[in-house]
């Protein structure tokens, strides 16, 4: 008997996540629209079902630990396992310079950015290894996060000089790495993933690429089969530097 596999997305409501969760549901899962406005997930759930989508709103603050902590109670009550996480929620502060950077900023970014990411996903591990085949888990970072790009002055976008959102990601990645060493015995696979420039509420819609093409990179990583990478870095196209 086929069991309809279950993706779990992060921020949600818009933006990445929202199409993340859109092209997941294309490819025949349950998505479960991970987002702590409830007015709002539950408005982006019911647009996705209207496209024929399984789609359910599930209430979820990632740097709440009640909220984390029910949000896996209530998978574990209503579908039994999860087959996919994508840890999409993020946030963009401190666009100033490293000497003017305001340390608050820096703690809320990581906050949002890398332990709430942790705090997910440890949630969710009993549930993810209950998934047959095995579970895959993306972590969204970013090329901003990769220190050889900022090492490169001819990178695209090397003029990016600030602290709070690439330390973010750059720990992130280094938070990818450490989880698919430990989970590799396991069949379940642990990737980051670069959207790219993408036209978001983030980056008040400056971006390049469309949130269609922003999904992309997720989407492959959560659909990955059993040969396919672990503990990497990648974009649509493929690897990204570290």
């Amino acid at each position: 008997m086929n069991v309809q596999r279950t993706a779990l997305v992060t921020g949600a409501n818009k933006g990445i996540g929202l199409e993340t969760a859109r092209q997941l549901g294309r490819a025949s899962m349950t998505v479960l629209i991970g987002a702590r406005d409830e007015e709002r997930g539950a408005r982006a759930a019911a647009a996705l079902r209207r496209e024929g989508i399984d789609a359910r709103f599930i209430a979820l603050d990632v740097t709440d630990a009640a909220s984390v902590a029910e949000a896996h109670r209530t998978i574990e009550r209503d579908l039994g396992r999860l087959d996919v996480l994508v840890n999409n929620a993020g946030i963009l502060l401190g666009r100033s310079t490293p000497s003017a950077t305001r340390l608050d900023e820096v703690r809320h970014v990581f906050e949002v950015n890398v332990f709430a990411a942790i705090a997910v996903t440890n949630a969710m591990l009993p549930l993810l290894r209950r998934a047959s085949p095995a579970a895959r888990i993306v972590m969204v970072s970013s090329g901003l996060g990769g220190l050889a790009n900022h090492g490169d002055p001819a990178w695209e976008y090397a003029s990016f000089n600030a602290i709070a959102y690439p330390a973010s990601k750059a720990a992130l990645n280094m938070v990818t790495v450490q989880y698919a060493k430990e989970l590799a015995p396991t069949g379940i696979k642990v990737n980051a993933a670069d959207p790219g420039y993408t036209a978001t509420d983030l980056n008040g819609h400056r971006g390049t690429q469309t949130v269609e093409e922003g999904a992309r990179a997720s989407v492959r990583l959560a659909l990955l089969d059993d040969a396919g990478p672990t503990g990497g870095f990648f974009d649509a196209r493929g690897p990204v530097p570290w």
